[in-house]
């Protein structure tokens, strides 16, 4: 069992949500789905049989979605790092995923949901770290969908 499982607070698309994460990422699954009942309603004001969490496996990772409405909304403090091979693959999270084109800057993005996700080449660490470090710095800051061959021309 994973020790540290993210758990992402929904208003009411937990489900939904989950449904369209596993789809654009291999090897994921729904692992269980668990529903309100009528108990504490008062509280929770959903009604019985809603979806109250639901349990995903997106690559191996393991998170939950809760749906607890509308009190707490996703901000950029918090994000999902989409490590990529190559440009093929930043090209197709990005068009999967991207929702709010006014939130895309340096290979971030916002989904339909509000969620934050960098879309990023594996070699970042590289490209950020060698002695054209601020040259590549420089070209990052300009982009919104990250471009490989841009950043790897101003790191050399």
């Amino acid at each position: 069992m994973q020790k540290i499982t993210p758990h992402l607070w929904f208003d009411k698309e937990a489900g939904e949500a989950a449904e369209f994460y596993i789809s654009i990422f291999k090897d994921s699954k729904i692992l269980e789905t668990n529903y309100y009942a009528d108990t504490g309603k008062e509280v929770h004001g959903q009604n019985a049989g809603t979806v109250l969490t639901v349990s995903f496996e997106l690559n191996g990772q393991q998170i939950t979605a809760l749906n607890g409405g509308p009190l707490f909304k996703f901000n950029e403090a918090v994000s999902f790092l989409i490590s990529c091979e190559d440009q093929s693959e930043i090209d197709y999270y990005w068009e999967k995923l991207s929702a709010v084109p006014e939130a895309e800057q340096c290979g971030w993005l916002k989904d339909k949901y509000g969620l934050s996700w960098q879309v990023v080449p594996s070699i970042m660490g590289e490209i950020m770290s060698g002695p054209n470090a601020g040259k590549a710095m420089e070209t990052l800051l300009k982009m919104k969908k990250l471009n490989i061959a841009e950043l790897q021309a101003a790191a050399h």
